[in-house]
């Protein structure tokens, strides 16, 4: 059986049906004072996929999670797989500074007490992240059905990363299309001067589809839209997996002139046309 937690009841859905079994529902609410209201209805079975990304407000999203976690188990339920397809807090895997918290591994820690027995993410922020777990953990890869959206919808596209960071995912959805793949390289041309530009790909003509892994102000993507587009770029699609978009984020990059925004649906927004459903799905079916 599948639970979906309010952040993701609709990918939850569409999990339901890939794997061909039941959606039970859950009531959310709040009370006068903020605090969260569950209950879990239907007939429930000895094993449960409960489905919660913890994006913003991830303060809330989480508390819910726990909540959900908890009862399960005093309600007999025996194993819990926990699907996050966007974990928050992970963005803190290590102590930079003195007196830091480390997020993701408290956030971890908290998830095993709650009662998860194995868990499943979407990219996660820092691959390192699965480690912090005792229990199983799954870091699975969105680029498959990205590519796979790229490919229905452009002839002939380069696949572009913003920065070198982002690289790896740009090579992963160009060895799937078959396709050119480059990130933006930073080059000082002297202490005032510094030009950005792609580091061997000429796309001049070319659809350009710039790939990351979170857009969250739009900053980095804003930049790179400018510069594909001063280099000759014909067409330019930007893709994230997740959605993050804060404040004015989407409007900002649509500003620079990109032909296109899309998103998978970890998190939901008005950008999330292509669905990781699939690849849940199948990872669960493995497991």
């Amino acid at each position: 059986m599948i639970i979906g937690g309010s952040a993701s009841q609709k990918l939850a859905a569409k999990i339901a049906k890939e794997l061909k079994t039941t959606l039970i529902p859950i009531e959310t609410r709040k009370f006068p004072d903020g605090e969260r209201y569950i209950r879990i209805k239907g007939q429930l079975e000895d094993k449960a996929i409960v489905v919660q990304s913890t994006g913003y407000p991830q303060d809330e999203n989480l508390i819910e999670l726990f909540l959900i976690l908890k009862n399960l188990k005093s309600m007999g339920i025996k194993k819990i797989k926990v699907v996050i397809p966007y974990f928050g807090y992970g963005r803190q895997e290590r102590r930079f500074k003195s007196g830091e918290a480390v997020s993701a591994t408290i956030i971890s820690q908290l998830l095993e007490f709650a009662g998860a027995d194995k868990v499943f993410c979407v990219n996660l922020h820092e691959n390192n992240i699965t480690d912090f777990f005792k229990i199983p953990a799954y870091d699975l890869s969105a680029m498959p059905p990205i590519a796979d959206y790229i490919q229905k919808t452009l002839e002939n596209p380069v696949i572009i990363a913003p920065d070198k960071g982002a690289l790896g995912f740009a090579k992963e959805i160009a060895e799937i299309l078959n396709c050119g793949y480059d990130y933006l390289e930073k080059t000082r041309i002297s202490p005032e001067v510094v030009e950005t530009k792609p580091k061997s790909l000429d796309i001049k003509g070319k659809e350009a589809v710039i790939i990351d892994d979170i857009i969250s102000t739009g900053g980095t993507i804003v930049n790179a839209v400018k510069i594909l587009k001063e280099h000759g770029a014909s067409k330019v699609l930007v893709s994230c997996v997740h959605p993050v978009l804060v404040e004015d984020a989407l409007l900002k990059i649509f500003a620079a002139g990109v032909d296109d925004v899309v998103a998978t649906d970890t998190l939901q927004s008005e950008v999330s046309v292509i669905s990781v459903a699939s690849i849940i799905a199948e990872a669960l079916k493995k497991d």
